[in-house]
């Protein structure tokens, strides 16, 4: 003799509650992401702070193709090379160096140029030639 009964209940998982969890995990993550600070590079962006303008005179830092060196259309050595523009800034406040640098020259060659002028604290600006191609 079989007493079972036939309806078995079968088990149930409510879900009504899960999406509300999301809810909150993607809140929090959201918060929490905006509150990292990721690495960052600090940039020195222009600013004016007086309507007047200095008279800059950059120091001109050339370099061809076959690695010849001029400061202000000087030809330089390349040992000489920190010498001399140490002596061309040494009466500026803030000194500014122009690069002019031919293409085909080799990055560490340009490296070496920057280093320098980060040694001597110099703001340096690469010069660069117009571009023939129209923006589209």
């Amino acid at each position: 003799m079989n007493l079972r009964r036939r309806n078995r209940h079968a088990g149930e998982v409510y879900t009504a509650s899960l999406s509300d969890i999301m809810f909150f995990l993607l809140l929090f993550f959201l918060i929490t992401s905006t509150l990292a600070t990721p690495n960052v590079l600090k940039l020195l962006l222009p600013n004016a702070k007086s309507g007047s303008q200095s008279i800059k005179h950059p120091l001109t830092i050339s370099v061809t193709a076959d690695l010849q060196y001029a400061v202000n259309n000087t030809p330089v050595a390349q040992d000489q090379l920190e010498a001399t523009i140490s002596s061309a800034i040494k009466d500026q406040t803030d000194p500014t160096a122009l690069l002019k640098v031919d293409k085909t020259v080799q990055v560490q060659n340009l490296v070496d140029l920057l280093d320098i002028g980060n040694r001597l604290k110099i703001k340096m600006v690469l010069a660069t030639a117009a571009s023939d191609k129209k923006t589209q």
